[in-house]
């Protein structure tokens, strides 16, 4: 008799504790967040000047051409990977990542001082000859991949670096490049944790929109 009883309260307990934490604590949490922080629960999206949603301020997109401030680089290609370039598999598993290339490996020096070769489909030209051709002083976070791959971010050092370029592709001037890297630079967390970032996408974005509105 008391072990049906035990048993029967034990039944309860895990059925009562269930109901918690699978169905109440998971709901208050969505209801929560869809009306205290309703940008951030639905995956901090972007939007351009036609309402159009164009990505998320958490997730980096490639930028290479001299009209843009270029973005870091990435072992994924972030989420515009090419389907038939894909031989890691990552659009198959969607893993993000570092490289986890030791400073030496010759993969990872090849990608960034380049290649000589006598056959000139072999040459590389490597992302410092390619920062320094355009004009771009190269800093840490536009020559070394993220450790998640996925960062949005670049140091506001490297995107001033890139200012000459895109005010001479644009036909801007360079203090307008300054306001718009001061004004979507992100501080650091509470203040004191990590170190400010300039997001990438809100700044091309606005740059676009700056480029409208001359």
């Amino acid at each position: 008799m008391s072990f049906a009883r035990d048993a029967s309260r034990a039944i309860r307990s895990t059925l009562v504790l269930w109901v918690i934490t699978a169905i109440i604590y998971p709901f208050a949490m969505i209801v929560f967040g869809q009306i205290l922080f309703p940008f951030q629960a639905n995956g901090s999206l972007i939007t351009n000047a036609e309402g159009n949603v164009v990505g998320s301020a958490l997730i980096g997109q490639p930028f290479t051409t001299e009209r843009y401030f270029n973005s870091r680089p990435s072992t994924t290609n972030y989420s515009t990977a090419d389907p038939k370039k894909d031989e890691a598999g990552v659009l198959k598993t969607g893993v993000s990542g570092a490289s986890n290339l030791a400073p030496s490996n010759p993969a990872l020096l090849e990608r960034i001082q380049g290649k000589n070769d006598p056959d000139p489909k072999k040459q590389i030209e490597g992302d410092l000859n390619r920062l320094k051709g355009a004009g771009v002083q190269p800093t840490a976070d536009l020559v070394y991949t993220s450790g998640s791959s996925l960062d949005p971010h670049i140091t506001p050092e490297a995107a001033r670096a890139q200012i000459a370029r895109v005010a001479k592709a644009r036909g801007l001037q360079p203090n307008q490049l300054e306001t718009l890297i001061s004004q979507n630079t992100d501080g650091r967390f509470l203040g004191i944790f990590g170190e400010p970032g300039v997001n990438i996408l809100k700044l091309n974005l606005a740059l676009d929109a700056l480029k409208r509105a001359g």
